[in-house]
C-alpha cells in the first residue's frame, strides 16, 4: 500500500542519514552547545538575514508551540488562532496545560485576517468586564496552514500592523514551511518572516529531518532565558548535536528548498490528474497537501492500494480526502496514484 496521508513518517533524507552516520562517534558538548548547533544557527541567521536573531533547536512541533507560547505570555494572557490551528485541534490541550487559553477565530481556507484579530482584541478591551476575560497577547499562524494554503506577504503585513497597534506578539508555526517557501504562488521568504514575526520556527520533521524544529526569535525581549524554558518543558535534548547536525545539513547547498520543491512537484502530478478528471478541491491547492473531493465509489477502490486521510463528506456521494507528498515520494509513486485517479 502506498501512503499519501503524511509527509513525515519516512525516516530521513539520505544526506542527513549519511551525516549522522559519519559523525556517530564524534564527541561533543551536550545540550545544543556544540559546534554543529552553532554552525546551523549561523546558517539559519544568514538565510533569514537576521544576524541578531536567537536560534534554538527542539525535537517536535507540539513541544515547540507550547514552549514558545508559554515563554511569551503572562498567566492572564491567551493566543489567538484559527479554529483549525494545530494548537487548537491536534495538540491535546498542550497550550492550555501551560495555563494559556487558545482563543479561536473562524477561518477561511485555514487562514485568519487582520480584521478578525483587531475585532477580537477590541472586543476584550472595550468590554466592561475586560479584566474578567483572557487578554489576547499573541497571534498564532500556520504557514502553510493546516489546509495547505498560504498567507501572502500583504496579508502578513496587515496582521503585523494590527499586532504593532495593539501590542501583540506574532508567532508563525512553520512545521511545513519549506513547502510554503517553494510553492508556485509563494511571495514570502525567510527574510520576510524574520522581519514580520516576533518568533517563528523552521520545520525539520516534515522536511526531511529525522526530527527537529528550529525556533528563530528576532524579537530581543523574547530571547531572554529561553534556554531555561526549553529545559523546564523537557525540550533540551542531551545529544543536542543530533538536531544541529540535521539543520546544518538542510541549510547546506540548498537542501531544505530542494526538499520543499520536490514535495510540491510530486503533489502537482496528483493535482493535475484531479483537475483533468474534473474533481474539485476543498481549498485551492498550493503546496504538498492536497484536499480533493472524490466520489465515494472511487474512494472504495483507492483505499485498497493507497492510504489517505478522510476529511469528511461533501454532499451525498463524495468525500474530501487529504493526499500528502514528501521528500520520499517518488515520481513513480505520484504517477501510480495519478493513473488510479
Amino acid at each position: 500500500m502506498l501512503r499519501f496521508n503524511s509527509d513525515y513518517t519516512e525516516g530521513a533524507h539520505p544526506r542527513i542519514m549519511e551525516r549522522l552516520m559519519e559523525t556517530n562517534l564524534v564527541q561533543t558538548p551536550g545540550y545544543g552547545t556544540d559546534a554543529y548547533c552553532g554552525h546551523a544557527a549561523e546558517l539559519i541567521r544568514w538565510a533569514c538575514n537576521a544576524p541578531e536573531a536567537a536560534v534554538h533547536f527542539l525535537v517536535g512541533g507540539t513541544q515547540t508551540n507550547f514552549t514558545v507560547i508559554s515563554a511569551a505570555l503572562r498567566p492572564h494572557q491567551g493566543v489567538l488562532s484559527s479554529d483549525l490551528g494545530h494548537i487548537n485541534t491536534h495538540e491535546t490541550g498542550a497550550v492550555e496545560a501551560t495555563g494559556h487559553k487558545v482563543l479561536t477565530l473562524p477561518s477561511r481556507e485555514g487562514k485568519i485576517t487582520a480584521e478578525q484579530i483587531e475585532e477580537a482584541v477590541r472586543a476584550q478591551r472595550e468590554d466592561d468586564s475586560y479584566e474578567h476575560i483572557v487578554q489576547p497577547k499573541m497571534v498564532y499562524l500556520s504557514h502553510p496552514t493546516e489546509l495547505g494554503t498560504l498567507y501572502s506577504r500583504a496579508e502578513l503585513l496587515a496582521i503585523r500592523r494590527v499586532c504593532d497597534t495593539y501590542g501583540l506578539y506574532l508567532f508563525l508555526d512553520g512545521a511545513r514551511l519549506g513547502f510554503g517557501l517553494t510553492a508556485e504562488t509563494a511571495d514570502v521568504d525567510l527574510p520576510d518572516l524574520a522581519q514580520l514575526c516576533d518568533v517563528f520556527y523552521i520545520g525539520g520533521t516534515k522536511l526531511g529531518a529525522l526530527m527537529g524544529e528550529a525556533v528563530v526569535i528576532p524579537r530581543r525581549e523574547l530571547q531572554e532565558d529561553f534556554r531555561y524554558l526549553i529545559k523546564r518543558h523537557g525540550g533540551m535534548l542531551a545529544k543536542g548535536r543530533l538536531l544541529g547536525l540535521q539543520f546544518e545539513t538542510l541549510f547546506t547547498d540548498g537542501l531544505y528548498y530542494e526538499i520543499g520543491r520536490h514535495g510540491n512537484r510530486m503533489a502537482k502530478i496528483i493535482r493535475d490528474a484531479c483537475w483533468e478528471k474534473g474533481y474539485p478541491f476543498l481549498v485551492p491547492p498550493a503546496t504538498n497537501q492536497l484536499f480533493p473531493i472524490l466520489p465515494n465509489v472511487l474512494l472504495e477502490r483507492l483505499k485498497r492500494d493507497f492510504a489517505y486521510s478522510d476529511q469528511g463528506p461533501v454532499g451525498a456521494d463524495a468525500r474530501a480526502v487529504r493526499f500528502c507528498t514528501s521528500w520520499a515520494t517518488t515520481q513513480e509513486m505520484a504517477e501510480v496514484l495519478a493513473d488510479a485517479l
